[in-house]
């Protein structure tokens, strides 16, 4: 795959490594929205959550883990964080590879719409 997340994933762009495990790395955006964000991917390339098959459920709990321990490393475990993962262009979703953003750092204000 020629994504922006595949090519961090094979070492080819650089990126600021929080966690990696033999499925899944962790590295901090680079267009943060807070003090605290971080990317949680899965290192197989998945277009969105939506794409993730069914037959994927240990996929998921691991992401699930690495999400809890990515939030520890960055301090916003005990502190409160923000979960987020886009589906589709319509949803702000700029990159095509399954993510989740883990926000934190300061409160966070909800804005929808």
């Amino acid at each position: 795959m020629d994504c922006v997340f595949c090519k961090i994933v094979r070492g080819e762009l650089p990126a600021k490594k929080l966690y990696e495990s033999e499925r899944i790395i962790a590295f901090e955006d680079i267009n943060k929205v807070a003090p605290v964000h971080a990317l949680v991917i899965p290192k197989a390339h998945y277009d969105s959550f939506i794409a993730l098959p069914d037959t994927e459920s240990e996929l998921i709990v691991e992401l699930h883990r690495a999400i809890q321990e990515v939030a520890r490393l960055i301090g916003v475990a005990d502190t409160g964080f923000r979960l987020v993962t886009n589906n589709g262009k319509t949803a702000g979703q700029s990159v095509f590879h399954l993510h989740f953003h883990v926000i934190g750092g300061r409160t966070l204000e909800l804005k929808m719409g």
